[in-house]
């Protein structure tokens, strides 16, 4: 056998061993599952139109372990380093401590690859000294499996109370405003930010003073093909009411063919490149500025109109799927 090769197979049988400790083979069966998966959706979907209204707590950022996390750096780093060759620059420009909003756009639907890119690009520089958490939607967290392993990855329910309490301990929170918006915009609109107007990022960023890092990924929209965002269908069937979206997109993706974008799917081998931006500080505005409409349309417009131009430059040169890689 080639040396390389059992090099890779001794090195995939050793992160198998470590993996079975943190995570029992029943869980893994679910949680690597999308038919299983998805009745935690409907679930979840359910309780929303039945006017169930329970939260359980999801903002501890004591929860984090960063052995699991080194655990599904690992895997990241090795084979998903592998499908997704992704290539990262400027992740010293992310705060060497201190409280920082790194603000995202969205892709690839339930299956966002890039946000744990971030988090290996970030963990590595680091050294995983750093610690990073992400803003995730209720859905994750309304399931006790998932909430489970969600907090031990950093994940906090996405809110301003989340974000508050992880900037208290001085760590780095990752949020995505556009969300499904973003996460779902059309195949042929993968080349442009969306962030569909939602400046409560401005607001945290403003009354909390801390800096916004621009996080910017080209790539991962080319995981699967959205056919159409659905916003006509979810606002006539008041999705937003009984599951947090306002989107019911229509996708092409492995190996569903045609369905809905809200089931996991296999990701296409598309390259992936994120960039990280100088951060943006607004040293003369404060926790006063924070409901200024006017205020927040302006620094909004500044955040939206760098990240455009940061996904241009990622998207200069790239093909479908082959991307490019950064100098």
């Amino acid at each position: 056998m080639n040396t390389s090769i059992a090099s890779s197979v001794r090195r995939s049988a050793a992160w198998l061993q470590r993996a079975r400790t943190f995570v029992p083979a029943s869980d893994a069966a679910v949680l690597l599952s999308p038919p299983l998966l998805l009745p935690r959706l409907l679930k979840f979907a359910i309780s929303r139109s039945t006017g169930h209204k329970e939260r359980p707590q999801a903002d501890d950022v004591r929860a984090r372990d960063p052995e699991f996390i080194a655990l599904v750096m690992d895997f990241f780093r090795e084979l998903g380093g592998r499908w997704f060759r992704p290539a990262f620059s400027g992740v010293g420009n992310v705060p060497a401590a201190g409280p920082a909003l790194l603000v995202g756009n969205h892709n690839g639907g339930l299956v966002p690859i890039d946000s744990y890119f971030t988090g290996l690009a970030i963990w590595d520089h680091f050294k995983g000294r750093r610690s990073m958490y992400s803003l995730a939607h209720d859905f994750i967290f309304e399931d006790p499996l998932l909430r489970t392993y969600a907090l031990k990855l950093g994940m906090l329910r996405a809110g301003t109370d989340s974000a508050r309490h992880a900037f208290e301990q001085g760590h780095a929170v990752l949020v995505y405003p556009g969300s499904d918006l973003d996460t779902f915009r059309p195949f042929s609109q993968r080349a442009k930010v969306v962030l569909g107007g939602r400046k409560g990022f401005i607001s945290l960023a403003l009354s909390q003073r801390v800096p916004i890092v621009p996080v910017v990924s080209a790539g991962s929209h080319d995981q699967f093909v959205v056919l159409t965002r659905g916003d006509s269908i979810a606002h006539a069937f008041h999705m937003h009411d009984w599951a947090r979206t306002e989107v019911f997109p229509l996708v092409l993706s492995l190996p569903w063919g045609l369905t809905s974008g809200f089931l996991p799917y296999l990701p296409l081998p598309a390259q992936i490149s994120i960039s990280f931006g100088e951060p943006i500080r607004w040293p003369e505005l404060g926790p006063d500025d924070a409901k200024n409409p006017e205020v927040l349309e302006r620094c909004y417009r500044e955040v939206e109109s760098r990240m455009q131009r940061m996904l241009d430059d990622l998207q200069k040169g790239r093909r479908f799927l082959l991307g490019r890689h950064l100098n």
